[in-house]
């Protein structure tokens, strides 16, 4: 009997030394409190409520027991904040609601054919003018230059009412008739408003035309500004310089 109860009391004393043993390993810290006075030694848990609490931060001047390096709660792994990994930056969305390409080239031509109608009557006029010098077997320069001048007046009025059209068109609907036709409508690239009378025609149309007449240099523009319709959002030259760009009609604002 006594054996047995000797027995149980070494385990029990075993089991205590163990427990004071875990407990010797588990850091104590001891904190600065914003009154200046130290406060500890406490274990992780109770550190922890503390600073849930709000009497700690990650700023609070803490020490492990048997250290004497004073160091912010920050700085120790256990409170350190957690650093989020960086964001997977996928690649680039495609904007559906940009006009395809094919629908910008044909409302182009669009209106691009309805202009070259509009000349057909000085075209005419000179193309007659031409058949009887030819025929007469005699080019005059000055002559020609004369016929060229006395045909511009006969396609001017077509010209005019288109010009006044497309002007209407831009300014209300942001839409030309090669827009209407293809179902398409300049926006403003900022907000995706609908561009009107300034950028849909005096910037978009207006200065870039002015541009493409200049010798040497129009030709190179009119080359890039081809080209830039391959960007990723489709926008040409004109588009930059206006400010817009081309939308499908259903998705437009």
């Amino acid at each position: 009997m006594r054996d047995r109860v000797d027995r149980v009391r070494k385990l029990h004393v075993r089991h205590v030394d163990l427990s004071l043993t875990r407990l010797s390993l588990r850091p104590m810290y001891t904190i600065i409190g914003g009154d200046g006075h130290e406060y500890g030694p406490v274990n992780l848990q109770q550190l922890r409520s503390w600073v849930a609490a709000g009497r700690a931060n990650l700023e609070t001047q803490t020490k492990l027991a048997g250290s004497d390096e004073w160091r912010p709660l920050g700085d120790f792994p256990e409170f350190a904040p957690a650093i989020e990994p960086p964001p997977i930056i996928g690649p680039a969305v495609e904007d559906r609601t940009l006009a395809e390409r094919w629908q910008r080239l044909l409302g182009a031509m669009a209106d691009g054919a309805l202009e070259t109608l509009c000349w057909i009557p000085s075209s005419m006029a000179m193309m007659e003018a031409m058949s009887e010098m030819i025929h007469e077997g005699v080019f005059d320069r000055e002559e020609f230059i004369r016929i060229f001048w006395s045909a511009m007046p006969l396609s001017l009025p077509y010209l005019g009412a288109l010009l006044v059209v497309q002007a209407v068109l831009l300014s209300i609907r942001g839409q030309s008739i090669g827009n209407l036709l293809t179902r398409t409508r300049i926006v403003n690239f900022s907000d995706g408003e609908t561009a009107h009378f300034v950028r849909a025609f005096l910037l978009r149309g207006c200065l870039a035309r002015v541009i493409r007449q200049i010798p040497g240099i129009g030709g190179i523009f009119w080359i890039v500004d081809s080209c830039f319709i391959f960007r990723d959002d489709r926008r040409c030259l004109h588009d930059l310089i206006a400010g817009t760009k081309v939308v499908k009609v259903e998705n437009a604002a």
